[in-house]
């Protein structure tokens, strides 16, 4: 987990695991929301809901970082010496060379935080919270502790937020967690007391997009108090020294050195043969600015400027000039895996029968329980229909039982081939302990107990692959029957499976392999699971032997995990805190 403190997770655990009416007397909040003017007072005593950034610095003091850079300090120094000893000219041309390079480097730099800025405006998010009882749109940055906000697909979850109450609700995390499917979301507490934040069901987190449902959520915390925040604030400390910065310091100071050396045996050599001394100083002097590369800082930021027009032609704003040689110079890339890796799109890949084979009956009942179910649908559903396109003129929606965590499956009862069929799809487990029979093929078997154990075995190969799995099952009724409850979730007839998964990017592989070919050596860091991950790097070309969790590496001492991060190249189920301490281990071993 991020680094807050362990005072404000276990402050934030605390609120998600009391009853509703606790955690809102403990913010002094009501269930219809804040008063305006409290909403205000909040505001004023918590602050803006925004994550840190790098501040920006003013003119004078972004003048002054670039003139204290090595190269350029010893510039100043060589056209202080030239006007010293007469060489006006000199001096001039050195200055000249230092204003160019500093200001074209200002110049660009400036444009790209432009175009950021721009950006930024451009994306203002919004939100809707509960003022006075009453559905407002706000901004996100005025989201407070106490608010109770509204969330529905395609929101983004504007702070740490205990859940109220919810309908069919999942959440991406991957932007915190690396987990490439959504999360089940429900209100109710969880009896695992040993559970860490991440992994509260009634729990969602500031950077987690809603892929489906509604809900309604408690704001427990915001700004740098949440796991996000806290994050963006430790990555806009004070940014570390690069390669290119020691690079550029380790050679100003070996031609320093250089310098120092001739200069002194020149002063030495000449004012022993000629026995003037000050002549001698004088031309010393001239020799060191005579060895002196005016043009180098000129050179350096014209290539790099170079570079970041090349880059923006591409849609890639670079803020800082140094990062194009950084990039450049990079010996190891660390990726993460979902979006990164993969599409971040869930694919119905598989649609089979309980032995394992292509079933179009599995598609077109899984089709029929997806198309006719009511509400929003679910990035699973949208998967299913987007699959295929089948003709329902003639298929009729009788009735529905909903989703809901306890039973992890729901069913839709369409009039279908002359019969009211219900159709139930969810979690294997669940649909196995309703069914008394399944079907191979158009014929239809007793499922007992004895085989049960055989049937599975379809499930978990696709599990192993890095699938995600529902059953699918089914019950004919006679079409007078009208109304349904889930107690006719009984006596199916288990059809077969549907598998999803997050396909790799068509790029990935032609990236990882250009990548290996220039020296490249790629590491992937992800919160997501090991069976998933397996798949999708064998399938782009990154060739492992072991996978690394992070259970295992928060097990490890000093220099185990050190090894581990050298010699391994998949790390999964990391938290954002174990993935920052692999990147400083790589660092530290000279990477």
């Amino acid at each position: 987990m991020a680094k807050v403190s362990t005072a404000e997770n276990t402050r934030f655990i605390k609120f998600c695991t009391c009853s509703i009416g606790e955690s809102l007397a403990e913010l002094d909040a009501l269930p219809t929301g804040l008063s305006e003017k409290d909403a205000e007072k909040r505001l004023a005593e918590f602050g803006k809901n925004e994550i840190n950034t790098a501040k920006k610095k003013n003119f004078f003091a972004d003048m002054f970082e670039r003139f204290s850079s090595p190269l350029v300090v010893q510039l100043l120094m060589i056209a202080l010496v030239s006007a010293i000893i007469g060489e006006s000219l000199s001096s001039i041309i050195v200055g000249c060379m230092i204003l160019l390079s500093v200001g074209l480097s200002y110049i660009l730099d400036q444009r790209s935080n432009l175009e950021v800025e721009a950006l930024g405006k451009r994306v203002q998010s919004r939100t809707y919270v509960l003022r006075d009882g009453v559905e407002t749109e706000i901004k996100m940055s005025e989201v407070v502790p106490g608010d109770i906000v509204l969330l529905q697909a395609g929101a983004i979850v504007p702070a740490d937020v205990r859940i109220i109450s919810c309908k069919d609700f999942f959440v991406s995390e991957s932007a915190l967690t690396g987990e490439s499917m959504p999360v089940e979301k429900t209100a109710q507490v969880s009896g695992d007391k040993n559970l860490s934040a991440l992994e509260l069901p009634n729990a969602c987190f500031m950077g987690s997009s809603v892929t489906s449902g509604t809900a309604k959520a408690l704001v427990i915390h915001t700004g740098t108090k949440t796991i996000f925040g806290s994050l963006s604030q430790k990555l806009s400390e004070k940014r570390e020294e690069t390669s290119f910065d020691r690079g550029i310091r380790s050679f100003t100071w070996l031609m320093i050195r250089f310098m120092l050396i001739l200069v002194s045996v020149v002063f030495c050599i000449v004012g022993i043969t000629k026995g003037n001394w000050l002549e001698a100083l004088l031309f010393s002097l001239s020799v060191a600015v005579g060895l002196t590369p005016e043009m180098l800082p000129m050179m350096v930021t014209v290539n790099l400027a170079k570079g970041a027009l090349a880059m923006a032609k591409k849609k890639v704003i670079v803020k800082k000039l140094p990062a194009i040689q950084n990039l450049g110079s990079i010996n190891i890339l660390c990726t993460d895996k979902t979006g990164t890796l993969t599409q971040d799109r869930v694919f119905l890949e598989h649609h089979v029968d309980i032995i394992g084979n292509q079933s179009e009956e599995v598609l077109n009942y899984a089709y029929l329980n997806s198309y006719f179910q009511t509400g929003l649908k679910n990035l699973l559903d949208r998967a299913v229909i987007e699959h295929v396109d089948l003709n329902v003129d003639e298929c009729r929606l009788v009735d529905e039982l909903p989703f809901d965590f306890q039973r992890r499956r729901m069913s839709v009862i369409v009039e279908y081939e002359g019969d009211n069929v219900l159709i139930c799809k969810g979690a294997v487990e669940e649909i196995y302990s309703c069914c008394t029979h399944y079907q191979i093929d158009e014929e239809i078997y007793p499922l007992i107990d004895m085989i049960r154990a055989d049937l599975f075995e379809e499930v978990e190969k696709l599990n192993r692959e890095g699938f995600r799995v529902l059953g699918l099952a089914y019950r004919e009724f006679p079409t007078d029957k009208k109304v349904f409850t889930i107690e006719d979730e009984s006596k199916l007839i288990l059809l077969g499976y549907i598998a999803f998964m997050d396909p790799p990017k068509e790029s990935a592989t032609e990236a990882i392999h250009l990548l290996n070919k220039a020296g490249v050596h790629v590491k992937v860091l992800t919160g997501d699971n090991g069976l998933v991950t397996r798949k999708v790097c064998s399938e782009v070309g990154i060739e492992f032997d072991k996978v690394i969790s992070g259970t295992e590496l928060s097990r490890m001492d000093e220099a185990q995990f050190s090894q581990a991060v050298a010699e391994q190249t998949v790390f999964v189920k990391l938290t954002p805190a174990q993935k920052e301490q692999i990147v400083k281990e790589l660092r530290r071993q000279g990477n």
